[in-house]
């Protein structure tokens, strides 16, 4: 087995690779002058199952074809299997056509990986389960619920805690984590008038005197987040968290958490932090390297994937 990275997310490869006690597969991956991607593999795969690390995200079409290229420089070099380990699948919120000649293009990118030479895909919380059936090859799709779960444990188990999914789409995400604690659900029911704007409307549940914990698979401009959070303070929370398993948090997202009743948003390191993050005094970010990690073994040894959830 070797493992490979490109760019993108580097310290969670590392220690991706520290936990499977293997060390990084020796490659460049550099740019011509006019920003052509090249990747050059400095060892042999003849014959290895071979396991490419890299978020697709920002800036996103840059590390899409970075792992493009390393895919099919692995399939050229005679890897016997090639795995694309993608903890953010970029472009997943773009999975159905949301108007009249708008893409799919969720589906286009699974067809370049698959393209590309990916023998088998491994990914973590898709934004929509159907994105496995995208792929032609086999695709397993993580979930960051026990990484969350015992963090969440770790620092507000004395609170009297409620779940709560900041959107209807994320239910069954929010009821598998209320599950697990044991816990109350509340729903929040928002209208968006266009893209990127959320206005809360109503909170279904009573979250009176209740430490809410916030569910979500991506916060990108924070906007609903921070929305919610301010909603469920003034429905009588007495604190507010956000759980979120790929923190893209992309243009102001960062201040706007910062200056918003969220004591605390913890995201996965499946994104690397910024700057801008690793500053603010209210972000943080948990490790999900021992559960990629796993997987990884188990498939290149063929084991259960699932039963990692049981």
């Amino acid at each position: 087995m070797k493992i490979l990275t490109g760019n993108s997310n580097r310290p969670l490869a590392e220690a991706i690779a520290s936990y499977l006690d293997l060390p990084l597969t020796k490659a460049s991956v550099r740019r011509f002058p006019d920003m052509e991607v090249f990747v050059e593999i400095h060892e042999n795969v003849r014959g290895e199952d071979v396991f490419v690390i890299q978020p697709t995200s920002f800036p996103a079409n840059d590390h899409l074809m970075e792992l493009l290229v390393a895919l099919d420089a692995l399939k050229r070099g005679s890897a016997r299997r090639v795995t694309a380990v993608v903890p953010y699948y970029g472009y997943a919120r773009q999975d159905r056509k949301s108007g009249p000649r708008t893409p799919i293009s969720a589906k286009l990118v699974a067809n370049m990986i698959s393209a590309a030479g990916a023998d088998r895909v491994l990914t973590l919380d898709l934004h929509a389960g159907q994105i496995q059936g995208f792929f032609d090859t086999p695709t397993d799709n993580l979930f960051a619920a026990p990484v969350l779960v015992k963090d969440i444990m770790e620092h507000r188990a004395r609170q009297n805690l409620m779940i709560v999914s900041p959107d209807v789409g994320g239910v069954v995400r929010a009821r598998q984590i209320a599950r697990r604690l044991d816990t109350d659900l509340a729903i929040i029911d928002k209208r968006r008038e266009r893209a990127g704007v959320s206005e809360v409307m109503n909170i279904i549940g009573d979250v009176r005197a209740r430490w809410c914990i916030l569910v979500d698979d991506i916060v990108d401009s924070a906007g609903t987040l921070c929305n919610a959070a301010a909603a469920l303070m003034e429905a009588g929370a007495s604190g507010v968290d956000a759980y979120v398993t790929h923190g893209v948090l992309s243009g102001g997202a960062v201040a706007r958490v910062a200056a918003s009743p969220i004591k605390a948003l913890v995201t996965t390191d499946s994104i690397v932090a910024t700057e801008a993050v690793r500053a603010a005094p209210n972000i943080r970010q948990v490790t999900i390297a021992p559960l990629m990690a796993e997987a990884i073994r188990r498939i290149s040894e063929e084991r259960s994937v699932s039963s990692l959830f049981d």
